[in-house]
C-alpha cells in the first residue's frame, strides 16, 4: 500500500466515523471537493476508501439479514 491510499483510508475512516456520529451525509463530498482541488491521487484513494468500507457495510448488513433469516427458518436464536 503506497503512502498516499495509506493516509487515504485512515482520512476515509475518519471521515466516515464523523459523518456516522453527526449525521453529516454532505461530510463525504465536501472532503473530496477539498481533496479534489489540491490532489487528484489523494482524491480518487480517498473516494476508493470510502466505496470500499461503504460496499462492505452494505455486505455485512446484507449477510447480517441473511444469518437471521437462516436461524429464524431453523428455530434457532442468532443472538446466542
Amino acid at each position: 500500500m503506497s503512502y498516499i491510499d495509506s493516509l487515504a483510508e485512515k482520512l476515509a475512516r475518519d471521515v466516515l466515523l464523523v459523518q456516522k456520529e453527526t449525521d453529516d451525509l454532505n461530510l463525504v463530498q465536501e472532503i473530496g471537493n477539498v481533496l479534489e482541488a489540491s490532489s487528484s491521487k489523494m482524491h480518487e484513494a480517498f473516494m476508493t476508501a470510502i466505496r470500499v468500507y461503504d460496499s462492505e457495510a452494505r455486505a455485512r448488513k446484507l449477510l447480517d439479514v441473511k444469518i437471521a433469516a437462516a436461524a429464524k427458518a431453523a428455530g434457532l436464536n442468532p443472538n446466542d
